[in-house]
């Protein structure tokens, strides 16, 4: 446990990530520009000032000695460059400049063919100034820029920019981690809260696409273990209730038989013994259907056929009849006893309430984007149908529409509890809808293949 505490956290690990990435990108665009642009640019600069320079003194060589003064005027302001009649050739002194400086040296060794060095001098006015010596008409002719003249420092640009992107890099850097991971924090206080037996609220579904997807499976699971924990909380209290009047029944069949034993007392004792067997046999149904089960390939049309066969001679006896609607080649990947059970319920109910014709039917449903097609099977009857109001509240257990409670009228209460537990479990949804004309549809839906 305290190695884990010592693990840094997702923000901080994501943060630290992005700013190496970014770092990383930002060197290599500056190694980029440097190659590519600054270092190409500056070169042609320098050829092009060390031809202006070599220019301008073979010119004042070949000017008449009259002229010289103005020719050196107009260097020094439209240029501001310099000539000395006499200077000789300066010598390597080890002293080593900037780049664009080695390129200006290059470009004289070029034109001269031979090497060249330039000279620090600083002038009369505080300027600094380099120096070189040119040959020209036998004389070396010194010529001189100021660096001022210049005006550009690169290489401290450079260094700017890349202080400056350090700095947003690590702000955008924590931004972006902050965003990618406070998703995933509140998940986690949602999940902790969920194993302590709590019911967090739900997350908000925005964000990226792989956040969003993982908080609405998470809500959609929350919402799953609410219902289940609502539904068992609902079950044992309406077991408790429908079992204490069969009990108080046979108490007090119990203690009649003590003073007078009679055959109609044993046949109520029967039938009470056989309600709270039937009682916890559907309530047992429920819980089977917690059970994970294989799911497999189907071929849908012939499984319903199926499933309509076995039923046909109840509907028969309540005067109902089974018809089935299906494209013959649908198939569907599911747990079949998970469905067979499901389908069951559905159809019992369709003829117990609503004898007459019963339809099962099976349809491709197309997604909005575009992918694969989901399935759903419905029983369809023209019955009595179910209140709006009610639609959804028939899938509590115990819940009944018939006020009697008579089990001959009403039954357990249980069969639409155990659709509906039997479809969350398996990652269906189930639905009831009243049906145009008449009637009630209920609907599974299975979700697309993966």
């Amino acid at each position: 446990m305290q190695q884990a505490r010592r693990r840094p956290g997702l923000a901080r690990l994501y943060a630290r990530w992005l700013a190496a990435l970014f770092v990383a990108l930002e060197l290599v665009t500056i190694a980029s520009v440097l190659v590519f642009v600054m270092f190409p640019m500056a070169e042609r600069g320098a050829d092009d000032l060390a031809g202006l320079m070599v220019l301008s003194a073979q010119t004042w060589v070949e000017l008449p000695p009259e002229t010289r003064p103005v020719f050196e005027a107009e260097l020094a302001r439209s240029h501001r460059i310099g000539l000395r009649p006499q200077m000789p050739p300066a010598p390597d002194s080890g002293l080593r400049h900037g780049f664009y400086i080695r390129f200006l040296e290059r470009a004289f060794e070029r034109r001269l063919g031979q090497e060249a060095f330039f000279r620090h001098e600083v002038a009369a006015e505080g300027d600094d100034w380099l120096w070189i010596a040119v040959p020209a008409a036998g004389r070396s002719v010194g010529v001189g820029f100021a660096i001022s003249r210049l005006q550009t420092s690169p290489l401290a640009a450079l260094a700017a920019a890349l202080a400056a992107g350090m700095l947003f890099v690590g702000v955008l850097a924590w931004w972006l981690a902050r965003r990618i991971a406070q998703p995933v924090a509140r998940l986690e206080q949602a999940a902790e809260q969920l194993a302590q037996g709590a019911n967090p609220a739900l997350l908000p579904e925005d964000g990226p696409r792989e956040l969003a997807d993982l908080a609405r499976h998470f809500n959609r699971m929350a919402v799953q273990v609410r219902e289940l924990s609502d539904a068992r909380t609902t079950l044992f209290a309406g077991l408790s209730h429908d079992l204490r009047t069969p009990l108080a029944r046979m108490r007090l069949a119990l203690e009649m038989l003590t003073l007078a034993p009679s055959p109609q007392l044993l046949e109520r004792l029967e039938r009470d013994i056989e309600e709270m067997n039937g009682l916890i046999g559907q309530l047992l149904e429920i819980a089977q259907g917690l059970h994970p089960e294989a799911a497999q390939q189907l071929a849908l049309c012939a499984w319903l056929e199926q499933r309509a066969e076995a039923h046909r001679a109840a509907a028969a006896a309540a005067g109902a009849t089974l018809v089935v609607h299906c494209d013959a080649a649908l198939q569907a990947r599911a747990a079949p006893g998970m469905l067979a059970r499901v389908l069951d319920n559905l159809v019992v109910n369709a003829i117990r309430y609503a004898p007459g014709p019963v339809e099962l039917v099976a349809q491709s449903v197309p997604q909005p984007d575009g992918t694969a097609a989901a399935l759903r099977i419905g029983v369809l009857d023209r019955g009595p149908g179910i209140p709006q109001d009610q639609l959804d509240a028939v899938f509590r257990p115990f819940h009944r529409l018939e006020a009697s409670r008579s089990r001959a009228a009403g039954g357990y209460g249980l069969g639409l509890a155990i659709v509906k537990q039997l479809a969350l479990a398996n990652g269906w949804s189930v639905a009831l809808q009243r049906r145009e004309g008449g009637g009630l549809e209920a609907w599974v839906e299975l979700p697309p293949p993966a």
